[in-house]
Order: structure tokens, then sequence, then C-alpha cells
């Protein structure tokens, strides 16, 4: 009997020393899933604080743009400003959206610049200067719709150009002719909200190398384009605002909105574009 209450005794602890590792256990991994979700949660208000620190910045930007005051007004220059909104560093940029090519609305001769400036070769430029207006519907009625299906069938696609306005940069992609890595050579030139002609005085480097080559100069300026000082309040401008939000937590957004200055209007703007956060 000594013996059988000895081996009941032992298996008895036995049994209690397994508990106890096994809630410990369930305690240690409860624990953990604890602070992951402590993370997840930090990291999610981290993000919402910065992605609403760059909302706010945008409307801060149209505000100053707004400004009646010359002095106080800010200018579409690209020139780096810098805000602190809670606890989110701001950087944000202002470009003039005319100083751009609208293929909606650019005649061939600047998009073939456009294309030989951005390094394709002249004839291959041509080409895609073309099959852009076509596809677009600014082209001459040189081909009719039977003939540019058949053209883009024997190419291998199973669609022709709609002979209507782009609804994306990316749909410049499904032109014939077009390619991705040219598309990204030359989507930082283009843009659906500006004018037929680029405003020369706010064009990079690559725009007003295709002023050049379609006949028109870079110093001066372009028929119909509109200059802005810091001395005027245009009628109407369309601005590229830029912006990087630093927040808590390491948090890093980044967001382009694409607004319309109107300060003879009511409210005065309007949002035309607002791309998706790009969070890291």
């Amino acid at each position: 009997m000594p013996n059988t209450s000895a081996r009941c005794g032992g298996f008895a602890l036995l049994i209690v020393l397994w508990t106890l590792v096994l809630i410990a256990f369930v305690v240690a991994q409860v624990t953990a899933a604890g602070r992951t979700e402590i993370r997840i949660a930090g990291n999610l208000a981290a993000n919402a604080a910065a992605q609403t620190a760059a909302d706010g910045a945008v409307y801060e930007a149209i505000f100053h743009l707004l400004d009646p005051r010359p002095e106080q007004r800010w200018t579409l220059d690209g020139r780096a400003h810098t805000l602190q909104i809670g606890q989110s560093l701001i950087t944000l940029r202002l470009e003039d959206e005319s100083g751009r090519i609208n293929p909606n609305l650019a005649s061939g001769a600047l998009l073939d610049g456009l294309l030989r400036a951005a390094g394709d070769e002249p004839e291959k430029a041509a080409m895609l200067a073309r099959a852009i207006t076509q596809w677009v519907g600014s082209a001459a009625g040189t081909h009719t719709s039977a003939e540019l299906l058949a053209e883009y069938h024997d190419s291998g696609l199973d669609y022709a150009p709609p002979g209507s306005p782009l609804e994306s940069i990316d749909e410049l992609e499904r032109v014939h002719g077009m390619t991705a890595e040219l598309l990204s050579a030359l989507r930082p030139h283009l843009t659906l909200y500006g004018p037929g002609e680029p405003n020369p005085v706010s064009a990079d480097p690559v725009v007003a190398a295709a002023i050049v080559l379609a006949g028109g100069t870079s110093s001066g300026l372009a028929s119909g384009a509109l200059v802005i000082t810091p001395n005027t309040v245009p009628d109407k401008i369309v601005a590229r605002i830029r912006v990087t939000a630093k927040g808590p937590g390491n948090a890093q957004l980044s967001r382009t909105a694409i607004a319309r200055i109107a300060p003879s209007a009511t409210p005065g703007y309007a949002l035309l574009a607002w791309e998706a956060n790009d969070i890291e």
C-alpha cells in the first residue's frame, strides 16, 4: 500500500506540473498576441495621424494659394514648404500643372517633340505621336475606324483606338507602339488637367525641349500660355500639390493632389485628382 500511495502521489504531482507548464505556455501565447495587437494598433494609429496631417496640408496649401496678399501667397515654383501638424512633420511642394503636356489636347507636333525629347527615335516618335492623336480623337481623319481596328489586330491587339479623351495616363500604355518603359519616362511630363499648349515658364527641361522641337520657344511665351507671377492672382490656375508626411512611430505617407484654384469662383477651388496613399 505505501508503494501504491507513493506512485499515486507522484502521478498527481506530475499532472500538476504539466498543468502549470500548460498554463504558463497559454499565458505566454496570450501575452505575445496582446503585444502584437498593441503594435498593430499603434501602427494603424500612427498611419492615421500621418494621413490626417497630409490631408490637412493639402487644404493648407490651397488656403495659401488663395491668399490675396502677394507677400503671403505661395507660388507654384516647386520650392519645399515645411509644416508641423500635430506630431507629423510635413514637406509639401507646389507645381504648376500647366507646365506639363496634356495628351488629350496637345498637337501631334508637340507630342512628337515630347517623345523625341524623352529619347525616342524620330521615326518612331512620329508614328507614336500619330497613334496617340488617333487614340484621343484629335488626329485628322486619315484612317477610318475599320482601318485602325485592322492595324491593331495585325499587331496582335484585340482592340482599337476609342477616339475619345484619355481618362487616365495609364491608358496610354494601350496605344500601339507605346511601351511601359517609355510611358514611365513620359509620365512626369504629362497631365490631363493642363491646357493644349504648356506654359514654357513653368515647363521642366524635357517639356521645354519638346516645345522647341515642335517649333515653339522655351524662353518666350507660347500662344495663350498663362504666366503666374507673385504679384498677381490669376483667375484660374491648376496646382499639383505633393505632400510627404512623417508621423509618429516612423510612419511615412506620401500623396499628390491636383487642385483648380479660382479665386473669383465659389468656393474658390476644386479638387481634380487625389492619388492613393503610399505608406511605408
